[in-house]
């Protein structure tokens, strides 16, 4: 988990793209430590997507922890929360003194190897409003981030992201991009991704 480039941002660019990049937003020692603690913390769990009839794993473990009462629901997988633990809450107040917003939820990915990865999508549910800001903490091994025009795709975005990366999206980002982070037959170790969101409590679709 060496060789972190220093501490410095980057902002891609394309019609409607709100990110930024923060290459070591975490420090190397502190993203070890850090990464070491929700591997053995967090209540990873094995989730099951219908498909064409069957159940099929999804090929990442998952974890949702918020602020009590704050459930979440995507592709008819419901999560209740899980309670917050000390290295989350220090990994989302630094979260927030990046984006100057707070956030009361976040999404935890375990990427085994390069056979785990996330299809394309965008975080665009009603109870993270119009133009939600998510912050997207990257730890273990690189792996890469695409970024896609919802109505052009051959406008796209490609990043490494490395370990103690904060990708910040915000704006349009949700409602007009889309993105993923595809499967790979390199050898890659384990990745945890932490998006932190801001969830609203019954949400009216709709509501600007």
């Amino acid at each position: 988990m060496s060789g972190q480039p220093a501490l410095f941002e980057e902002q891609p660019t394309g019609p409607g793209l709100g990110l930024t990049l923060i290459r070591g937003a975490v420090g190397v020692t502190a993203a070890d430590n850090a990464f070491a603690a929700l591997r053995n913390k967090v209540a990873w769990r094995q989730d099951h997507l219908k498909m064409f009839g069957e159940l099929v794993p999804v090929p990442r473990l998952e974890a949702w922890v918020a602020d009590e009462g704050l459930d979440y629901t995507y592709s008819g997988i419901h999560h209740d929360p899980d309670p917050w633990i000390d290295e989350l809450v220090e990994l989302r107040d630094l979260s927030s003194s990046h984006t100057g917003t707070t956030f009361n939820s976040v999404l935890c990915n375990l990427y085994r190897d390069g056979s785990d990865g996330v299809d394309w999508h965008a975080d665009d549910e009603p109870e993270f409003g119009s133009m939600p800001i998510i912050a997207s903490l990257s730890l273990g091994a690189t792996r890469r981030f695409d970024l896609q025009r919802v109505d052009d795709h051959s406008i796209k975005v490609e990043l490494e992201l490395h370990h103690g990366d904060l990708v910040i999206m915000s704006g349009t980002t949700q409602a007009l991009w889309r993105h993923r982070v595809p499967k790979t037959k390199k050898l890659v170790g384990e990745r945890i991704n932490l998006t932190f969101r801001n969830v609203i409590p019954n949400p009216t679709v709709g509501l600007t």
